[in-house]
Parts: C-alpha cells; sequence; structure tokens
C-alpha cells in the first residue's frame, strides 16, 4: 500500500472512531480537553505503525489502549490529581504485559453509553445554548474550529472561545460522562433533543450567508439522531425527532435549483425527494407512535412532515390534517413561531382570508417583530387574495429583514412579481 493510500486509511478510520475514543477517555480522565489530545497522540502512533502493520482487527480497542498508556505517562510526568494518577494507573497496569488481543478482547464492550455520556455532556443545560452545538460538533461531529464557525457564520475566535468555556464549565461542575438515568434523562434529553434540532435547522435554512442550506450541518443532526434512536430505543420523542430530521432531509436536492436558489415546498419537483429518507423517516414516526408518543413536540412536527412526503403531488396535500396537527402542536409547544405556521396551514386549508385574520392577531408579538417569515406570509397571503400592491409591500419587508442572500433575492423577485 502506498504511502498516501495508507494515510488516507488510517485517517478515515480515525474519523470514525474519533467521537467514541474521545467519549471514553473523557470518562477515564474526566478533561475533555486532556481526552481530545490523547486521542491525537493515539492517531498519530496509528499513523506510523498501521501503514506497516495494517489496519486492527478491532481499531477503536487499539487506539484506547495506546490512548490510555498515553494518559498513564502523561499523569505520572504531570503529577496529576492522586486520584485520577491511581485509578489509570490500576487499570493500565495489568494490561502492559499482556496482548494485543487480549487488550482488544478485555475492551470490546458496549460503547454506546460512552459516546451517548459525550453527547449529554456537551448538551447538559448548565453549557449555554450557543456553546452547545458547537461544542457536540466539535467532539461527536469531529468539525474543526473553522468548519463550525463557516457553518454557523461566526468567527473562528469566537467558536473557539465558546468551545472552551462549555468545556470549562464542565469541568468546573465535574459533571460525569455518563447518560443519566430516570428523571434527570428527562430533563438533559430535551437539551439533546434540543441541540440536534438546531443543528439541523442551521443545515436546512441556513439563516445567513450566501447558501441557503448547509447538507453537512444537516447530514450530521441526522446522524446524532440515529446513535440515540439506537442507544435509547424506548424514548418516544428521539424517534420522533429523528423522524423530522429523516424526511426534512429528503427534501435538501429539491429545494434549490442549479443556481443555489430558492424553490418554495409547493413548487418543488417531488420526484427529487430522497424516498428512502422518507421511509427511514416513517418507519422512525411509527415506532415513537407506538410508544405513545403521539402528541410530543418533535412526533407531531415529524407527523406534518410526513403530510407533504405522502403527497407524491402538491394537489394532494391534505391541508385540512396539517391544519388540525398545528392545532395539536400549539396546544403543546405554544409559542409565536408554531402560531404562524398554524395560521398559514389555516390559510391553505380554509382560504387566504382565515390565514390573513390569524397572521394579523399574531402580528404584534414582539417575538416576531423582527422575523422575516412574518411579513412573507402575510404577503402570500395578500396576493391570493389579489391585494397585490399590499403583498408588495409585504415582500419587500421580508427581504429588509432576512440575512440570507438567496431568500432574499426570492423574496424581492415575488414582490416584483407582485407588479
Amino acid at each position: 500500500m502506498a504511502a498516501d493510500e495508507a494515510q488516507r486509511a488510517v485517517e478515515a478510520v480515525f474519523r470514525i472512531e474519533r467521537s467514541r475514543l474521545i467519549g471514553r477517555l473523557a470518562r477515564m480522565v474526566r478533561d475533555l480537553d486532556l481526552a481530545e489530545e490523547l486521542a491525537q497522540d493515539a492517531l498519530l502512533v496509528a499513523l506510523a505503525r498501521w501503514p506497516e502493520s495494517g489496519v486492527p482487527d478491532n481499531p477503536l480497542a487499539w487506539l484506547t489502549t495506546v490512548a490510555r498508556r498515553g494518559a498513564l505517562d502523561r499523569l505520572r510526568r504531570d503529577r496529576m490529581q492522586a486520584r485520577k494518577h491511581d485509578t489509570i494507573a490500576r487499570e493500565a497496569a495489568s494490561e502492559d504485559d499482556r496482548s494485543i488481543e487480549e487488550i482488544e478482547a478485555a475492551m470490546d464492550d458496549e460503547l454506546g453509553d460512552e459516546l451517548l455520556g459525550l453527547i449529554f455532556a456537551a448538551c447538559h443545560p448548565i453549557v449555554s445554548p450557543d456553546a452547545r452545538a458547537a461544542l457536540t460538533l466539535r467532539l461527536v461531529g469531529g468539525l474543526t474550529t473553522d468548519e463550525i464557525a463557516r457553518a454557523f457564520l461566526a468567527s473562528e475566535p469566537t467558536i473557539a472561545q465558546r468551545i472552551v468555556r462549555a468545556k470549562r464549565t464542565i469541568a468546573a461542575a465535574g459533571l460525569a460522562f455518563e447518560v443519566p438515568r430516570g428523571a434527570a434523562r428527562q430533563a438533559r434529553l430535551a437539551s439533546v433533543l434540543q441541540v440536534v434540532y438546531l443543528i439541523f435547522n442551521e443545515g436546512y435554512s441556513a439563516t445567513a450567508g450566501e447558501d441557503l442550506t448547509r447538507p453537512s450541518l444537516c447530514a450530521e443532526a441526522q446522524r446524532l439522531g440515529r446513535i440515540l434512536a439506537a442507544f435509547l430505543p424506548q424514548e418516544s420523542e428521539v424517534h420522533g425527532l429523528l423522524a423530522l430530521v429523516e424526511i426534512q432531509a429528503s427534501r435538501l436536492a429539491a429545494r434549490t435549483n442549479a443556481d443555489g436558489a430558492l424553490i418554495p415546498l409547493t413548487e418543488q419537483n417531488r420526484a427529487r425527494w430522497d424516498r428512502h429518507l422518507i421511509g427511514r423517516g416513517l418507519a422512525a414516526l411509527a415506532r415513537a407512535e407506538a410508544l405513545g408518543g403521539c402528541e410530543g413536540p418533535y412526533a407531531l412536527q415529524a407527523a406534518l412532515a410526513a403530510c407533504h412526503a405522502r403527497a407524491k403531488h402538491v394537489e394532494e396535500t391534505d391541508w385540512a390534517r396539517i391544519a388540525g396537527l398545528y392545532d395539536r402542536l400549539q396546544a403543546v409547544m405554544p409559542s409565536p413561531v408554531v402560531a404562524l405556521n398554524r395560521a398559514i396551514a389555516h390559510g391553505m386549508a380554509f382560504g387566504p382570508e382565515v390565514g390573513l385574520r390569524l397572521i394579523e392577531a399574531i402580528a404584534p408579538s414582539p417575538a416576531l417583530r423582527d422575523y422575516a417569515p412574518l411579513p412573507a406570509a402575510r404577503g402570500d397571503a395578500l396576493f391570493r387574495l389579489g391585494r397585490h400592491a399590499e403583498a408588495r409591500c409585504a415582500f419587500e419587508a421580508a427581504a429588509s429583514l432576512t440575512r440570507n442572500t438567496r431568500e432574499k433575492a426570492f423574496l424581492l423577485a415575488r414582490a416584483a412579481a407582485c407588479a
């Protein structure tokens, strides 16, 4: 195997195993910075050895063994806390004279709790909301600070500071990198799901910048959702969230044209929707409902997405059912944004007069004051009522509020069409 090819193979394996390795090391040393450093050191050893010896049958166990021994050396050298030193020393001392095969066998245990422990720590409520997504993408997604900064259109130093502060907060709180149980898990799970949804939404509809979507972020959210569903199979809202992101992601290829311009849902070529992802999403939704989660916020949103996914043509869309689902969602998750989407659905189901009346009723909400979708929805209702001059003003107002270049162009085009 050529040197370049061998290096690519080692790096590919490391990308796959990195988050689980860090999760395992974090549980051991209770220090995220040290866990990341030890994982990187293990990669360097693998890059030196694997091109000649080949990739081990259990690469994660091999990397863990190297990292654990590196941790022991570092703890001895730096005279870290005696408790940590003694703990790792006891674990590693018995391994030094054993074969790699024996160590691999001993370490070939259930890895899910370790990876989930890392996710739950990164998404702990004590970490600021803007830092949770960044830390999750860094530790679990393996994205670089620069990649996260570009995804959220923030400066690299800003993202780096968020991650550093989050790590310090976790260290100061002495969090265990374990999945909490009982009521504690339920309380923390909401934060985890919120972070995954935030990551997906930023990928599905970028808040600012030149690109309307960032598929890589959607893919990371889907991966996190699948991990959670695999290891928390009895949590209905986990399956509800997974259903939602899978079905929504199925539309990504159809949301923009060749030039990157926005194509609204009602005008998309549904033949371009990914039927495989739709199937996965519908299966996850069925699982959520079977677990009694029909009224969960994520399951309800997934049911809304499923209404569109099941309609092979826009004319087949069951807007009355969608309106009813929004009524239920507003009851369990009341918010101005849900109320706006409910108004749009009612306008599609029962006529633009109904939709406009509901939109005007919620327009004074402070939360919607600078929210571009509000005047955009008002403009659509006015346009359908034939009040084109008013619609044009509404679309221009919406365009002035958005920070996304593609969305702005779409709204200005709609304003021009009113003439």
